[in-house]
């Protein structure tokens, strides 16, 4: 590919593509989707950026205020992430199979269900707020800063699950460009708005932290406002006109089923990190601090493996959807090779630069020497966790929501876990020994995934 087809391409990426995925040359198809998703997943980390660098200005409590919230917060991400992959799945195989009118339907089925779980939670987070920070171990003086915000992000969670489905349903019919440049607006709109809302400068309440809030709810309120304009505007991948304005039970369990698989592998594979902090904490407060900043940097590095791994998704839903499995699987051997080119080459830098970066971060030296541990073992098992993330997200894709929840599951809770505690603690090897777990289940996961899909039954599966 010459570069000057490279740069038509990448132009076109972010404008938006009218290209069938499910024909022509499948490494442009996967560029074509991998570019706007890897900007839509990097914007979406954002917003907490965003709060906390404003926050910040206002001392420890309301920094404590919004970590504490972003904790309770997870558990309606985890719900979003699981439904937005089970949507993903649905629309992607409607759109392969070239039916319109099935993605339209599945799609409203999504935002209700979206709305009923999110209304639930909004209930019990707006009334029981103070509750629930006290639940996390906040002190009294948070509480009182912060009841109001948590109030408020816990009670217009409505759009933060609205953001995520309405996304997936974008991603899985091929509009990523459309999910991209929806969380650029809400991006843009939190990061004018939070500073007025915060600060109060001019005609603006001074509201404090809980101006961070509403400036987030605000921003992401818009964003899906744009969403449901786009959905019901003739002319898009999927349009949804009045006549799909009714429930269908039986779409919607069979919708509840496939995301609640996989609502349960995001969970999985998220609290595997709360039991390897467990292990850390032994260690002491410096391990426990440089852990988390190297944890948080490989965070960074991997958003955009998880952009690529949403585009496999769409192109095995689609390939699927139209028969060609053997296009679909292609395309998820073509997503690796980049993610592996990728991720091997920022692992190769982090070995290399770890000690620069992380003085970026911290000026302890006991802090550092652990965070450039976690850091450098870490990246090293970045090049097989690439085909892991890529192959993981494919079998989602494929509406196979099982797979990865049992590999997740195995990997991270029964080998991690167990791992990281007998190797640091029983073994005496010390935090290094949590640090070189991880990469073993990184590797474990490539490989299990690896097996797993060489077999082929994903490509037999109903969504």
């Amino acid at each position: 590919m010459s570069t000057a087809t490279l740069w038509a391409d990448l132009r076109e990426a972010v404008r938006g593509s009218q290209q069938n995925y499910t024909e022509g040359p499948i490494g442009r198809a996967v560029l074509l989707l991998a570019v706007p998703m890897v900007l839509e997943t990097v914007m979406e980390s954002v917003f907490a950026v965003a709060d906390v660098f404003y926050v910040s200005r206002l001392g420890p409590g309301a920094v404590a205020t919004v970590g504490l919230t972003e904790t309770l917060i997870t558990m309606v991400y985890t719900i979003a992430m699981g439904l937005s992959i089970g949507v993903t799945a649905t629309v992607a195989r409607r759109i392969g199979e070239g039916d319109s009118e099935g993605a339209a339907r599945a799609a409203v089925q999504a935002i209700a269900v979206g709305i009923g779980i999110a209304a639930a939670i909004g209930v019990v987070g707006a009334l029981f707020a103070p509750r629930l920070l006290a639940l996390m171990g906040a002190s009294a003086a948070v509480i009182a800063i912060g009841s109001r915000y948590a109030a408020v992000m816990l009670g217009g969670n409505v759009v933060i699950v609205l953001l995520f489905l309405i996304n997936a349903i974008f991603r899985g019919a091929g509009d990523a460009a459309v999910a991209m440049r929806v969380l650029w607006l809400a991006n843009g709109i939190n990061i004018v708005l939070a500073p007025c809302l915060i600060f109060g400068p001019g005609p603006f309440p001074e509201l404090g932290v809980t101006g961070a809030a509403i400036a987030t709810t605000i921003g992401r309120g818009i964003g899906v406002l744009v969403q449901l304009r786009t959905l019901t505007r003739p002319g898009g991948r999927v349009t949804i006109a009045r006549r799909h304005l009714r429930l269908e039970p039986a779409a919607m369990w069979r919708l509840v089923r496939l995301s609640g698989t996989a609502t349960l592998q995001v969970f999985v594979a998220t609290a595997s990190w709360i039991g390897l902090v467990r292990v850390l904490a032994t260690f002491g407060d410096a391990a426990l601090a440089g852990y988390t900043i190297a944890i948080r940097i490989v965070i960074f590095a991997l958003l955009p493996s998880w952009g690529l791994g949403n585009a496999a998704a769409t192109m095995v839903g689609q390939g699927l959807g139209a028969k060609k499995p053997d296009r679909a699987e292609r395309a998820v051997w073509i997503a690796a090779r980049y993610n592996f080119a990728f991720l091997g080459s920022i692992g190769a830098f982090f070995v290399l630069a770890a000690g620069p970066i992380v003085s970026l971060f911290t000026r302890d030296p006991a802090v550092a020497g652990h965070a450039v541990n976690c850091l450098r073992i870490v990246s090293l098992g970045f090049p097989l966790y690439a085909f892991g993330m890529i192959l993981e997200q494919s079998f989602n894709g494929a509406g196979d929501t099982w797979t990865p929840t049992w590999i997740n599951l195995g990997c991270f809770w029964l080998f991690e876990i167990p791992l990281a505690w007998v190797v640091s603690v029983r073994l005496g090897v010390g935090p290094v020994g949590v640090f070189s777990a991880i990469t073993a289940a990184y590797s474990m996961t490539a490989a299990v995934s690896w097996v797993l899909f060489r077999r082929g039954r994903w490509k037999l599966r109903v969504v």
